[in-house]
């Protein structure tokens, strides 16, 4: 089985578990778009400090009321200004703290939506390529537009996979208004991974930090890829 590093989504809720961070390898932090300020910035950064887990940046359509999850009409250069705000924000603190960002993930519809438009996808890998203080890895889906444009640009690029979303049969994730998107039970969401894992598509799992049992699924998942 290929090395798979684990991620999660984390800075989003004032309640988050202070283990999450610890238990990844990754922490990709919301900085402002759908979640987070500076102060929870800082405190995720310094609870990854802490704990020795890299840091990347976790930028979204600027949509808070809605998290992030919905399609949002916004011009591209409204769009790159809002991400290039959020992915420099966090990367001055970061800078404070003595780290560096290594990776950048969009958040929720962009994260898709980059995926199915070439337009999207050069913004984010121009953001990554161009932020402060140097280059990023692009997290993305294994195929499609995001992955072909990050590597044209000479980024390197990281697969991902879900071990909290639930997938359908031609290997979609299941929408989120479905019945039985999340995965909350902790056997059923390992079995995926290592599901996932052994396909040899995938560099690295995410577990979302917002989630109702990430953190026992994120510490089985630890137990599995240390």
């Amino acid at each position: 089985m290929r090395t798979i590093l684990l991620n999660v989504d984390a800075g989003e809720l004032v309640d988050e578990p202070n283990e999450l961070v610890g238990l990844a390898h990754v922490v990709h932090i919301a900085c402002g778009g759908h979640a987070g300020d500076a102060e929870t910035m800082r405190s995720t950064l310094h609870r990854a400090k802490s704990a020795g887990t890299r840091v990347g940046a976790h930028p979204s359509y600027p949509d808070r009321d809605g998290f992030g999850r919905r399609p949002m009409s916004i011009g591209l250069d409204e769009l790159h200004a809002s991400l290039t705000n959020q992915v420099n924000a966090l990367a001055r603190l970061a800078g404070d703290e003595g780290l560096t960002l290594t990776s950048l993930k969009a958040h929720g519809a962009l994260y898709h939506a980059a995926n199915e438009d070439p337009a999207l996808a050069i913004l984010l890998v121009d953001i990554a390529k161009n932020a402060l203080p140097s280059p990023m890895t692009v997290v993305g889906p294994p195929s499609g537009c995001l992955q072909t444009a990050t590597i044209e640009h000479g980024l390197t690029f990281l697969a991902e996979g879900f071990a909290d979303r639930r997938y359908e049969a031609d290997g979609s994730l299941r929408a989120r208004s479905r019945a039985g998107a999340l995965l909350d039970n902790v056997e059923e969401a390992t079995l995926q991974a290592r599901t996932l894992a052994s396909s040899g598509r995938y560099g690295t799992l995410c577990v979302h930090g917002d989630g109702l049992r990430a953190l026992p699924i994120l510490a089985a998942l630890r137990g599995l890829f240390p």
